[in-house]
């Protein structure tokens, strides 16, 4: 690496604690340092199993006790056993908490606003914040399942319909493709998987189902600031899990030429291509991979 990346490094790192107020004594002017209001905002957004709360935030254990002991004396945090596992800890917010928590998203969220109104090309800053959020957090992105009509899935899904739309040369009209019903998506039939990173969808993938041992995935799709990761991989094996889940036992999908990505990962993980199998407009490559 030479040293002008080095420094492009540091000017970067200098410029992040800076603007979020890293060295501040008084984080967002609410009287504690940036640590203990990370632990108190991520406690307000569920994360209050203390184990899983460390591994979030990137704590060691002694850190972390001294950050929730502040809270506790401040009235804002309580530390209780575990409903189910007494040897594990959890820690809430109180009625005093709460309102703390209130109190610095509405400051946050102005902070951010701010910034984009500063910043001419806010797009441009958008798409350059993910890309390092994503890369940074590479470690944390989760696959969850969830319902195909849910805000993250449906986020994902008008993310890879408008992406189809730019680089297929017949344009993509969702309404003459064979889309999924939503059920077809969904436990017995199903799954619809979607990729968290850090509470934001970065990727998706569906297996379509008809209750039999015949299955389809469906909205294979992972966000540019993602890619380059293994996520579409990763996606792709947990459909498989879930399939077997399922008792299915033979995958099919389809695909296009413009999306050489996609083709690759395919032959790379065992897909070998077969005859068309239906009567999509959109699709020139058909695969099948038995489990």
């Amino acid at each position: 690496m030479s040293i002008d990346a080095i420094r492009r490094i540091r000017r970067f790192n200098r410029a992040v604690t800076a603007e979020v107020g890293a060295l501040d004594s008084s984080f967002l002017g609410r009287g504690r340092p940036l640590g203990s209001a990370r632990v108190l905002n991520a406690i307000g957004h569920g994360r209050g199993e203390v184990g899983s709360l460390r591994d979030y935030l990137g704590l060691d254990s002694g850190l972390l006790s001294r950050l929730l002991r502040g809270l506790e004396e401040e009235g804002l945090v309580v530390t209780l056993p575990h409903p189910d596992d007494a040897r594990r800890r959890v820690a809430a917010l109180t009625e005093a908490g709460r309102q703390e928590f209130a109190a610095y998203e509405a400051l946050s969220n102005d902070r951010a606003e701010a910034l984009l109104a500063r910043f001419p090309q806010g797009d441009e800053l958008l798409r350059a914040m993910d890309l390092v959020a994503t890369a940074l957090g590479r470690a944390g992105i989760a696959i969850e399942e969830t319902d195909p009509r849910s805000e993250a899935a449906l986020h994902c899904l008008t993310e890879y319909y408008a992406e189809l739309g730019r680089r297929l040369a017949t344009g993509f009209d969702v309404s003459l493709s064979r889309d999924p019903d939503a059920a077809d998506m969904m436990r017995p039939r199903g799954a619809f998987l979607v990729a968290q990173s850090d509470g934001l969808p970065v990727g998706c993938v569906g297996l379509k189902g008809k209750g039999g041992d015949i299955a389809e995935i469906k909205r294979l799709w992972v966000c540019p600031s993602a890619r380059g990761l293994g996520l579409a991989r990763r996606l792709m094996e947990a459909a498989e899990a879930a399939a077997r889940q399922l008792g299915i036992t033979i995958l099919r999908l389809d695909s296009n030429s413009a999306l050489t990505e996609a083709l690759q990962l395919y032959r790379r993980t065992g897909w070998v291509e077969i005859d068309r199998f239906n009567d999509d407009p959109y699709p020139d490559y058909f695969f099948e991979k038995r489990l």
